[in-house]
């Protein structure tokens, strides 16, 4: 019996030795049979799911982000472009503002600069297209002026509409000694004094006999009316070269909407009277 004993006992200890040199099964992914350190066993000695790690929770946050945040962390070329366009434009327009004040560079030159801001203010060109239309005797000369008088109007209120819109405030070097304001005046996207200047340029050039000097002074008055307007420190460039281009488009809005004798017969008997 004491044999059998340790027989026994050698066979049990050569069957651990056997399994002590076993190689142990691996798992996907591993080279060991030691389960990956994002594992963990439950205690009945399950594998547990791998734990999520910093790094892909941030991942899953930043994907969870509204398109409208991940633009704002990420810029696009396009902001980036338009932010450096309105830099520059702040930039310039302050360097031009040399009759901005008296004391400004150009200061002196200041007084004729106001003067050619009032002859492209609106109320003098209303004042004198209604003067003019009061006194015509001729049917031409009064289809043209009523849709001068016309342009005019439609300038102003496309004008005002796009400032109210727009909301951009005057650059921080004007003085507000402007002639003749009104509440929409404080701002200044876009220039109503370049928008009527080509407004009023276009139209003349299309229905005034003018003699080839004319023509071009008419043109030089339209320029300087709108470098002015920068020069004075009263818009940015931008703004001007807006209402350069408002002005020129608004001019085929009125060619379009032309008032004749029969297309509005009743504002032409009254004018006739």
């Amino acid at each position: 019996t004491q044999a059998g004993c340790t027989r026994t006992r050698c066979s049990l200890r050569a069957h651990a030795r056997r399994r002590a040199h076993r190689p142990m099964l691996t798992t996907p992914g591993t080279s060991t049979g030691i389960p990956p350190a994002s594992c963990g066993t439950d205690p009945s000695g399950h594998l547990q799911p791998p734990l999520a790690s910093p790094i892909s929770k941030a991942s899953a946050a930043a994907a969870a982000l509204p398109e409208e945040d991940c633009m704002k962390l990420n810029p696009s070329f396009l902001g980036i472009a338009l932010s450096s366009l309105l830099a520059i434009d702040l930039w310039a327009s302050k360097r031009l503002g040399v009759c901005a004040g008296e004391d400004s560079a150009w200061g002196s030159a200041r007084p004729l600069m106001k003067v050619v801001e009032v002859s492209g203010h609106g109320i003098p060109w209303l004042l004198g297209t209604f003067y003019g239309l009061c006194q015509s005797d001729s049917s031409a000369a009064r289809e043209v002026l009523l849709n001068l008088l016309f342009a005019l109007l439609l300038d102003l209120v496309l004008v005002a509409l796009v400032k109210g819109l727009v909301k951009r405030r005057r650059p921080t070097h004007n003085k507000m000694d402007m002639f003749v304001t009104i509440s929409v005046d404080k701002y200044s996207f876009p220039s109503g004094h370049a928008t009527r200047a080509a407004l009023v340029c276009r139209f003349v050039l299309r229905h005034l006999v003018l003699a080839v000097p004319l023509r071009v002074l008419v043109v030089l008055w339209a320029l300087i009316v709108s470098v002015s307007r920068v020069m004075l420190g009263r818009h940015n460039m931008t703004d001007v070269l807006f209402g350069l281009v408002l002005g020129y488009a608004l001019y085929s809005v009125v060619e379009y909407c032309w008032l004749s004798p029969l297309s509005a017969p009743a504002l032409f008997a009254l004018w006739s009277h």
